[in-house]
């Protein structure tokens, strides 16, 4: 076995997935391929109003129960959702989409299919994870720039500076306080809303 799979295994083995389907031959085929993969294993029924928390990996029988629920959905839950479907219908795909779930497997349950889509799934919950941390960081860099474009204005307007004086100003503080150029703004900014409420005006 090469090291790249040698870690891959290891890695399954190392996460806890929880079951979430009735009883029966079919849950079994999943928990027992689950098993002799070794995995930390959890199998929860009834289903519940909301996804198991401190969970790597869920797997979710697609039903009636997930219907108007908000909280059965992969991006406002930090484990892997595979959905396993009984049978596929309109209303079946519909509350598939809803779940937003990084894999499917759909009856009858086979446990060759389970392994690949459990790797699968966790390699797409990872890309999505690392695709939000980037929307998160952009949209932080965004804000803070809007953020300093204000407090140079401000600068400009209150004190006479030209736009590369206040935002030289602006830095040297930063540097001073030990804090990012973005933090000084919003201290500026926060000042000078107090000022304009209490009727300190521009003259």
């Amino acid at each position: 076995m090469s090291s790249s799979l040698r870690r891959l295994y290891e890695d399954l083995r190392s996460i806890s997935v929880t079951v979430v389907y009735p009883p029966g031959e079919d849950r079994d085929v999943v928990v027992q391929q689950l098993q002799r993969i070794g995995c930390r294993l959890r199998v929860v029924w009834p289903f519940p109003p909301e996804p198991p928390t401190g969970i790597d990996v869920i797997f979710f029988q697609v039903s009636q129960d997930l219907e108007g629920s908000s909280a059965w959905n992969a991006s406002a839950v930090d484990a892997a959702f595979v959905a396993l479907s009984d049978y596929e219908s309109p209303t079946t795909l519909k509350l598939l989409l809803d779940t937003k779930a990084h894999g499917v497997i759909t009856k009858p349950f086979r446990s060759s299919g389970i392994l690949s889509t459990l790797v699968l799934a966790r390699a797409s919950q990872g890309f999505q994870q690392r695709l939000q941390g980037k929307i998160e960081k952009l949209e932080s860099t965004i804000k803070s720039r809007r953020q300093i474009e204000k407090a140079i204005r401000v600068l400009v307007d209150y004190q006479r500076m030209t736009e590369a004086q206040a935002y030289e100003h602006m830095r040297e503080r930063a540097t001073g306080l030990r804090v990012t150029v973005a933090e000084v703004a919003a201290m500026l900014m926060e000042t000078h809303e107090a000022m304009e409420k209490l009727g300190f005006n521009k003259s």
